[in-house]
């Protein structure tokens, strides 16, 4: 194989660019942190702290109760829960017996869980009993073996128990246990209990856990990722960082079921024996008032949530001299909001500047961040440790010149295994170059200059991004499709200050059908059942006939320019 060029090293300060990783599971290595720093604390959710020790303990148990409970190696288990810790002890119990983790948004509608569970070959699920309803909806379209359902005021101690009960708790349905479903004490119980052996040593190159993407095609599908995968994430982002992260704090707002908040602000934390404060739901205010109180040294998120931050009044006066890093991903931070952001920061007393990454979760998430040291505006940084981009002429393997558009592409020990059951979309996104080496087609545009920072431009697959969540128009287009009064529907990104992009929808209605009420009511009520709620349109258009192109298909951008104009 050739040697590969790498021109940003002249750029990359006193990082290592080449790193050991370790040749063991994602949950060792957190074990191994967890000997290290027994006393650290390792996650605090709503005032409760769990040390690294009891973290440990805690992975064993839940890893006897899956055992307990017959899940056996290389079984894929469903997690469809926010950031509570009881997601964090499953996914690294799971890790421990040689189980498979598949992440999944728990706010999906019943039609996506169905989707993802079915994708994943998977009949065991972990979620909340606020979620109870919605799984016996799935239940009768695919199978569920096993439906463990968990509470939040199971992570909570008195008096906070108490009071979550008699508020939050007096409003969720109760949940009714019978052959299939096993509440969380009952599991918990049972792993106590459990004498037999549990632990199934794995190998860096084992597969670990499942996160769904949309791929080069728009299409949700599974990503296969291994133990290596996460483990290298998790090395890379702390070299890169620079700065300490033992003993220092991490709010935890990206959600699990997303690789930049499972892969940063969980594993990278755990790995470095930091700590990661759980933020199971965003609202602006909360978020300021725990950004207040817990004094975070870390803060990542998507530029949405930088964007409230900044313009958030109970901030006001308030210093953020804690603050260690902040860092953007999951879509394009804008040149006018990082200044905004780093005007904010200065204003609050900090001294540092926010720092923008990009990544995709075919390869977990971050592959290329802003270095310690350097700022090119417009640029979304370099690649991390034993990572390598280059740009390719698009549809090609053949390297485009400095300065020049083309397909991003990379290549490094973050890459997937591949998608789950889409042979002919693994042999287009992970191919060999004439160099010997495996490179991964991002499927995005941009360019690197001769320094090697990299410039991203835009996407060459159609997808919106809202509130840093990727969200595929086919997909919902197709949804719309399977309506008797729907002839054809186009769904488009439209600018949103907040957001970024809110969705829109256009529909041709079939003849003998008018846009009335009752018509229009039936359109959102499918929506509802079978897309997530950050995904629903927040508009359903009925036009005579949509724009096409010289071949006959639906011109998207002609509507998104018409509905940009309308906003100017």
């Amino acid at each position: 194989m050739e040697e590969l060029k790498a021109p940003w090293l002249s750029s990359y300060g006193d990082v290592k660019f080449h790193l050991d990783y370790p040749q063991t599971s994602m949950s060792q290595v957190v074990l191994d942190t967890a000997a290290t720093h027994p006393d650290l604390r390792a996650l605090s959710f709503m005032g409760y702290g769990t040390s690294y020790a009891r973290l440990a303990a805690a992975i064993d148990l839940v890893a006897r109760s899956f055992t307990a409970l017959g899940i056996l190696e290389g079984q894929k288990v469903c997690i469809c829960m926010p950031n509570v810790p009881q997601t964090v002890f499953a996914l690294y119990a799971l890790n421990r017996i040689g189980a498979i983790a598949v992440m999944v948004h728990p706010l999906s509608a019943e039609g996506e869980i169905c989707h993802f569970l079915r994708e994943a070959e998977c009949s065991v699920v972990l979620t909340l009993d606020q979620f109870y309803p919605k799984f016996l909806e799935v239940e009768k379209a695919v199978p569920v073996e096993h439906l463990i359902i968990t509470s939040v005021a199971d992570a909570l101690r008195f008096p906070k128990k108490q009071a979550y009960r008699l508020t939050v708790g007096r409003k969720i349905k109760p949940v009714s246990t019978h052959d299939n479903v096993t509440v969380w004490r009952d599991f918990i119980a049972a792993g106590a209990e459990y004498k037999g052996s549990y632990i199934v040593q794995k190998g860096a190159s084992d597969p670990a856990v499942i996160l769904f993407s949309g791929g080069t095609t728009g299409v949700t599908k599974g990503i296969l990722l291994s133990n290596l995968n996460f483990n290298a994430l998790a090395l890379q982002t702390i070299h890169m960082n620079h700065y300490e992260i033992t003993g220092k704090k991490m709010l935890a707002a990206m959600p699990m079921f997303h690789g930049f908040g499972l892969g940063v602000c969980i594993h990278t934390m755990m790995v470095a024996g930091g700590e990661s404060i759980l933020v199971p739901r965003f609202t602006p205010k909360e978020y300021a008032e725990l950004i207040v109180k817990e004094k975070p040294n870390y803060i990542a998120g998507v530029p949405t949530l930088f964007e409230r931050i900044a313009g958030n009044k109970f901030l006001e006066g308030k210093k953020l001299d804690f603050l260690m890093g902040v860092f953007s991903g999951g879509d394009s931070l804008s040149i006018e909001l990082k200044k905004k952001f780093d005007a904010f920061l200065a204003q609050h007393g900090s001294a540092i500047r926010i720092r923008e990454g990009y990544g995709t979760t075919e390869c977990v998430t971050a592959s290329c961040l802003t270095p310690y040291n350097k700022e090119v505006e417009g640029s979304i940084g370099l690649p991390y440790p034993d990572t390598y981009y280059k740009i390719c002429k698009v549809g090609t393997t053949e390297e485009a010149p400095y300065g020049e558009d083309g397909e991003i592409c990379l290549t490094g020990p973050s890459v997937m295994i591949g998608y789950l059951g889409h042979p002919e979309e693994n042999a287009n996104t992970l191919r060999v170059h004439e160099d010997g080496h495996r490179w991964l087609h991002t499927g995005d545009m941009g360019y690197m200059n001769e320094e090697g920072f990299i410039f991203f431009k835009q996407r060459i697959k159609r997808m919106i991004i809202t509130s840093g969540y990727n969200v595929y128009p086919s997909q919902i287009e197709n949804i719309l499709e399977s309506h008797e009064a729907v002839q054809m529907s186009c769904v488009i990104g439209v600018k949103d200050p907040v957001k970024m992009q809110k969705v829109k929808a256009f529909v041709v209605l079939r003849e003998g059908f008018e846009p009335n009420e009752q018509l229009m009511t039936s359109l959102r009520e499918l929506c509802k059942k079978n897309i997530a709620k950050y995904a629903l349109p927040y508009d359903i258009e009925v036009r005579k006939s949509l724009p096409k192109t010289l071949v006959g298909k639906v011109a998207y951008t002609e509507l998104e320019k018409e509905e940009a104009a309308k906003a100017e």
